[in-house]
């Protein structure tokens, strides 16, 4: 009974705080004007810039930042126990997250669809948009790498559901020919069809084994092109190559639509694991707070903030908001919806991540000996062993396991069930990988305009050095061959995404002082995103320095300086800023001046 408690009272949460503090925001903070032109009408090119209605951004915007963060995140932060996870996915959401999303949306719109970077140059510095810049550049790579790693561990692991990710691509393509040909409207009707050619074609790989597209690894592979031709690094480099050309196509070809079949799927799947959670209304298998944690896992606090990350806030959502939504909607009126409303479906998202990790994979999970287990006992096979020794696979299967479970309730096979989980968790990290190519080449593009390297602007140019430095980056050697040596960034990602969240609000309140608007509600949640990461950065780096791990040294001690000098940037501007509008943004002829209002495209 309590697991429903959770679930309803975290839903109602979540709309309670959209339709009173997201209002709140939108009329009395940013003063939404649906009258403004938005940048997908001043600037309508058919390839970044594409008036698009909300639903639709929204589908790209939801699937964009959720991604496998809001489900690797609660997934490891359950070593605490699901009580103080729970709080924070909650709290984080709803006072740090979704205002965080939303404001960098709103001042990108009214910033022409700046990037948030770009945006910095003109609320504080011009050296502070390098600044940030670089620390995007570094962020991103390593989103690049380690969700390329995601998705091909999981084409490894479940190789049913290599069918139905990729046969989203052409699905998507027709459905994006038919968005264009009927201006927007009746969308619905072609993506729900595509919807279920997708679930018959996971049906297909869940039950005939032709229909599974595993690669083989070479036995014992002793040469570095033997350890090349592992399933992990082979589906890593074919992702890159998809990545590029996703990144150069225009938006509504196979951006928009992919992600549009992609929500109702997420959709799909809260409501059956919702419904199954009801049904079979598992009991808690976790301690509400783990008292005795591993004895290698890091301090709760700030690790919990960090590494629940895109489940509550997150750094990488800024670069949505500002990088592809904010050039896709109509209207400012549409902010809130995207904006706030996206991420606080993301955080129900991660309340049903802890419930299934946290009371489904109770109810029952392979012992890998051909028995069952159930109960607390289940949880301890997943979360009983050391921080170090639980691998992506683990981390992800948790809640695939789990999960499945729940939906298996309902009277579908468990093979089934887990399918469903597996194709969502796969096509989700699918979309994350791709969009976050398009913003890498982004930051590189405006690194070319910043630095004055007139090659970094064209869009190939950009994209190439996103999908290499990414690839290189996922393929570092390890102890197990290329690529099992890409996560050794992965303890960067936590703190370098938070410190990121806590450098847009510092941007979001330059805005808001400038302007002459409140602040006071940004106080909290950037002084959390600003402290509890460095504090996490620098416990990092001094635990590496004694473990000799000189890369991650390295690469931390520049952030933090990167992040110093950004602060202190700030702090010489903040007086003179207040009440002192920006600079203008350079004159343009909009491309649809006969628009009134932005009120049509």
């Amino acid at each position: 009974m309590l697991t429903l408690l959770v679930a309803v009272g975290s839903f109602f949460a979540f709309i309670l705080a959209y339709n009173t503090y997201g209002k709140y925001l939108a009329r009395k903070v940013f003063k939404l004007d649906p009258e403004a032109l938005a940048p997908s009408c001043e600037l309508e090119d058919g390839v970044d810039f594409v008036p698009t209605k909300k639903s639709v951004v929204f589908g790209h915007h939801f699937t964009s930042i959720a991604g496998t963060g809001p489900i690797v995140g609660p997934a490891i932060a359950v070593f605490w126990g699901w009580l103080p996870a729970l709080l924070w996915v909650l709290l984080g959401s709803i006072f740090v997250g979704a205002v965080h999303d939303f404001g960098a949306l709103v001042i990108s719109m009214r910033s022409r669809g700046q990037t948030i970077g770009e945006v910095a140059s003109r609320m504080i510095s011009h050296r502070a948009r390098v600044m940030f810049l670089l620390i995007l550049f570094m962020a991103l790579s390593i989103v690049l790498a380690v969700f390329g790693l995601v998705i091909a561990t999981i084409f490894k692991l479940y190789p049913q559901t290599v069918l139905s990710c990729w046969a989203a691509m052409p699905l998507a393509v027709v459905l994006g020919v038919i968005m264009k040909k009927r201006g927007g409207a009746g969308t619905l009707i072609p993506s729900l069809i595509a919807l279920g050619a997708l679930y018959i074609c996971v049906y297909l790989g869940v039950h005939y084994e032709s229909m599974q597209f595993s690669l083989s690894a070479p036995e014992n592979p002793t040469t570095y092109m033997q350890q090349l031709a592992s399933p992990v690094v082979v589906w890593t480099g074919i992702l890159f190559v998809y990545c590029y050309i996703a990144s150069v196509l225009p938006v509504g070809v196979l951006l928009q639509p992919r992600d549009y079949i992609n929500s109702h799927q997420l959709i799909v799947a809260l409501v059956l694991l919702m419904v199954g959670l009801f049904v079979a209304h598992p009991e808690f298998a976790a301690p509400a707070i783990n008292t005795n944690p591993p004895s290698d896992a890091p301090p709760m606090l700030p690790f919990l903030f960090i590494t629940i990350a895109c489940g509550a806030v997150s750094g990488f959502h800024c670069l949505v908001s500002s990088g592809t939504s904010s050039k896709q909607l109509k209207t400012e009126a549409d902010a809130q919806y995207v904006g706030y409303g996206a991420m606080l479906l993301e955080g129900g998202l991660a309340v049903l991540v802890i419930l299934a990790c946290c009371a489904g994979l109770g109810m029952g999970v392979s012992d890998g000996a051909g028995g069952m287990i159930t109960g607390s006992a289940a949880w301890q096979h997943f979360y009983g062993q050391s921080w170090s020794g639980m691998g992506l696979g683990a981390k992800v299967g948790a809640f695939i396991e789990g999960g499945g479970n729940m939906i298996a309730s309902l009277g579908i096979s468990p093979e089934m069930g887990v399918g469903i989980v597996a194709v969502m968790v796969a096509c989700f990290a699918m979309t994350t990988l791709d969009t976050a190519t398009r913003l890498q080449r982004y930051v590189i593009q405006e690194m070319g305009g910043a630095i004055n390297i007139t090659a970094l602007k064209n869009k190939h140019v950009a994209t190439s050095t996103a999908v290499i430095v990414g690839l290189i980056v996922a393929l570092i050697p390890g102890p197990f061959g290329p690529g099992s040596g890409g996560l050794i960034l992965w303890p960067l990602f936590g703190a370098v995404n938070q410190l990121l969240a806590g450098m847009a609000f510092l941007v979001i309140a330059f805005y808001l002082i400038r302007h002459g608007r409140p602040i006071a509600f940004l106080v909290i949640p950037g002084a959390l995103m600003v402290i509890l990461p460095a504090v996490a950065m620098w416990m990092n780096i001094f635990n590496w320095f004694g473990q000799e791990k000189w890369l991650l040294v390295g690469v931390g001690l520049l952030i933090e300086l990167l992040q110093f000098w950004m602060l202190y940037e700030a702090y010489q501007m903040w007086n003179k800023a207040k009440g002192v509008l920006p600079e203008p943004l350079p004159a343009l002829t909009p491309v649809n001046a006969d628009t009134e209002g932005g009120r049509s495209c």
